[in-house]
């Protein structure tokens, strides 16, 4: 019984010992999953999401700090793709958003220039259009109408007098045709009382400009006084669009150039125009400044407050560019990832500068020739934080490169 005791004892330890043999650790070697790479496992066995067999990756001796090694599977599961960086052209173009608004240097204002009481308005609704020489409003006022009276008397005092008088009739009705030139009746209208002899009570007021309304406070029977304003007009011939830049933006700004104002509601329609005008004063608070560019509106399809994008471009220069999705930005620093192997890959620090579509450019950090990860950069980043327990770009601040 003794012998048969000590016996089991030692077949015990033996296979305690070859358990131990098959579960020693590779250093050089981890397991994966080719449908689940963030498992990593250091010895053989099945994948805890999916249950496949773990596949085997070989560590690269003396891989480097900065360095990541993927399987096969890794880099076709994970789509990463591979370009060599060349020399291309790049412009910056600023885009804005913007409204489009009436042109103030072609808004007038028709005022009045007696005081009296409305008694008839010829338009009545704002958007209407009013033609240059139309006819706008009847007023009835009191000091137009004994200004009339003056003039048909002085007109009747020179028939009844004759040429010997002393008085200069010619002079007086002059001066009394002026004055009813000047409260805003025009010549063909003084013509008509001087040729029937009678002073209506009512005067009509023609419009000396042509536009849109834009403002009408005035409505039939209120008194308006001298220089109230009637109506305001707006020709909408050339619009304004109007768009917000911040101060930090100003630099990309050419008040020389040709910007493009697009038309989302026009399905993308695109229209040339020139920068009028920039508002030299910026809002401390929003630190935005505003831009003006003059718009062409040929048949007036387009109107006041239509939504629009203001885009600038500068001149086009040539440097080392890389599509926007290859370059890992956190706000203080941009990192590419570039290939130094088969399946090897290493961060580089780069720095940045100006964006043109899907384009950015490469100021320093890369050379012409580089194979750069073009796709899946964003995965590698996530695989480096996951294996090595780090961020590659901790600690680096483009700022200060």
């Amino acid at each position: 019984m003794k012998y048969i005791l000590v016996l089991t004892t030692i077949l015990f330890f033996e296979v305690a010992c070859k358990q131990k043999k098959q579960v020693t650790v590779n250093p050089d070697t981890y397991y994966t999953c080719s449908m689940d790479p963030q498992v990593v496992e250091y010895k053989p066995g099945k994948c805890p999401i999916c249950h496949m067999e773990l596949t085997p990756v070989k560590k690269k001796n003396g891989e480097a700090k900065d360095e990541l090694l993927l399987s096969e599977q890794q880099v076709q599961l994970g789509n990463i793709k591979v370009d060599t960086i060349r020399t291309g052209t790049i412009g910056d173009e600023l885009v804005l958003t913007g409204t489009l608004n009436f042109d103030q240097l072609k808004a007038n204002s028709v005022s009045s220039r007696v005081m009296g009481r409305v008694e008839k308005l010829y338009y009545k609704n704002l958007g209407d259009n009013i033609k240059k020489g139309s006819p706008l409003y009847d007023v009835y006022s009191e000091e137009l109408n004994n200004a009339k009276q003056e003039y048909l008397l002085a007109l009747d005092k020179k028939k009844v007098f004759t040429n010997e008088s002393a008085i200069d009739f010619d002079q007086l009705i002059q001066s009394a045709k002026n004055k009813l030139l000047l409260w805003g009746m025009n010549e063909a209208q003084v013509d008509e009382l001087a040729k029937s002899g009678k002073a209506s009570p009512l005067t009509t007021f023609y419009s000396n400009a042509s536009g849109y309304i834009t403002e009408l406070d005035i409505r039939e029977g209120d008194y308006v006084m001298e220089g109230g304003t009637i109506v305001k007009l707006a020709d909408l011939s050339v619009l304004w669009a109007e768009a917000q830049v911040y101060t930090s933006q100003l630099a990309a700004v050419n008040r020389n150039s040709m910007a493009t104002v697009q038309l989302p509601d026009f399905d993308g329609k695109e229209i040339k125009g020139r920068i009028e005008f920039v508002n030299p004063e910026i809002n401390p608070d929003t630190r935005i400044n505003l831009i003006r560019v003059s718009v062409p509106n040929p048949g007036n399809q387009l109107k006041p407050g239509m939504p629009v994008y203001v885009m600038l471009k500068s001149t086009e220069r040539r440097t080392l560019t890389l599509p926007i999705d290859a370059v890992i930005r956190d706000g203080r620093s941009a990192m590419v990832w570039v290939k130094t192997g088969t399946h090897s890959f290493k961060n580089k620090m780069v720095t940045i500068g100006m964006e043109s579509n899907d384009r950015i450019e490469i100021v320093s950090g890369l050379k012409e020739g580089d194979v750069i990860v073009m796709s899946g950069a964003y995965l590698l980043q996530s695989e480096y934080i996951f294996k090595k327990g780090s961020n590659p770009m901790s600690g680096h601040d483009m700022s200060n490169m």
